[in-house]
């Protein structure tokens, strides 16, 4: 639906006092947004079990952070998808305990054959280079790779899938006109124009630390399987396992050194029953079996595939001493998303590594 087709909503979703479930239960009780902003406060009360009260918090239509919303939902073409809506509101999503009333989409992507890929945001290159090309060949297949838009796993994630033009959807911690982290900002034009942006949160919420982890039961609730690539003992990622659990999903996790701090998360994961990942077939195998052929990309890892002459400009100027994405764009004289393109294409190719900070170093 559109903005204006679920204006009302919006409008009870910002006033005080109306958390998500006491919204989910006035959708429920009432056919559509007008039928509940019209009802008597007693209404409230006998069909959806609502305290009379919370009738007079609502929000006038002229409230300026309801019209600054509203403006701001327009501009970016967004979509409000709401819990009752059966066509567009994602089925799984429906089924978790604690299901966002309202989804705020920029995109057209379909919620199908999703899977999530969460994990550390200071991975290694190796992790981060093999979530690249495992989340590629993946969403080749035709899945949808689903992860949080951070830094590090899931930003080789989301980079996988649209390296070969695969689906891919970002949730994010805050509101749908947010980018963060802000180095992201070119990877979050990519994905609102390939995939989807989703959040729960409305226009202007900031990217508050206490977001994260409610935002993660999204993550999990999209889809069928969460993969857990690089996670500490004390990761937000086992957070998002751990409601994979609850929710019924299945738990994937990619084995690590047991000499590295950075994966006790993860082994302990695998020590739990998690299914081990150490090519796409793990996945498909027990999720989409239909989907468990040859290797799609298999020729694209095994040798580097021939450079254009952008690409070969870009790796001359790259070198192995770190450099950093706005040095090299700079350089080029390229746009900053076309230098992206290339610069994930070389990283396919095992000519770069990618570190934290968006900087780039050769491989020897």
């Amino acid at each position: 639906m559109t903005v204006d087709a679920n204006s009302g909503w919006l409008r009870l979703y910002l006033s005080p006092g109306l958390g998500r479930s006491s919204l989910v239960k006035l959708m429920s009780a009432f056919p559509n947004s007008e039928a509940a902003l019209a009802a008597e406060p007693g209404e409230w009360f006998r069909r959806a079990g609502l305290s009379a009260s919370l009738k007079k918090n609502i929000l006038p239509e002229d409230e300026p952070s309801l019209v600054t919303a509203r403006k701001i939902l327009e501009k970016s073409q967004t979509q409000l998808i709401v819990f009752t809506d059966e066509d567009k509101y994602p089925s799984l999503l429906r089924e978790i305990h604690d299901p966002p009333a309202l989804l705020f989409q920029r995109g057209s992507c379909a919620f199908d054959a999703c899977l999530a890929v969460v994990g550390s945001r200071r991975a290694s290159s190796s992790h981060l280079r093999f979530t690249r090309e495992l989340c590629s060949e993946l969403a080749a297949k035709g899945l949808t790779i689903v992860s949080g838009l951070a830094r590090g796993i899931d930003t080789a994630a989301h980079e996988g899938a649209l390296a070969v033009n695969g689906k891919t959807m970002a949730v994010l911690g805050c509101g749908i006109d947010q980018v963060y982290p802000y180095e992201n900002r070119h990877l979050f034009a990519q994905i609102a124009e390939q995939g989807n942006i989703i959040s729960e949160y409305p226009p202007g919420a900031r990217p508050l630390a206490h977001h994260f982890p409610v935002r993660n039961r999204i993550i999990s609730g999209l889809s069928r399987g969460v993969l857990i690539v690089e996670a500490s003992e004390k990761s937000g990622s086992l957070i998002t396992a751990e409601l994979a659990l609850e929710q019924g999903r299945e738990v994937f996790a990619v084995p690590g050194s047991v000499l590295s701090s950075n994966s006790r998360g993860v082994n302990q994961l695998l020590r739990q029953g998690a299914h081990l990942v150490t090519e796409p077939r793990d996945i498909l195998e027990v999720l989409w079996p239909a989907k468990a052929g040859n290797p799609v990309l298999k020729s694209v890892r095994q040798e580097p595939p021939n450079l254009s002459p952008q690409e070969a400009e870009i790796l001359a100027l790259i070198d192995e001493q770190p450099s950093c994405l706005d040095d090299i764009v700079r350089k080029s004289g390229l746009t900053p998303s076309e230098v992206s393109a290339r610069l994930l294409h070389l990283e396919l190719a095992g000519l770069i590594s990618r570190l934290p900070g968006m900087q780039f170093s050769k491989n020897q």
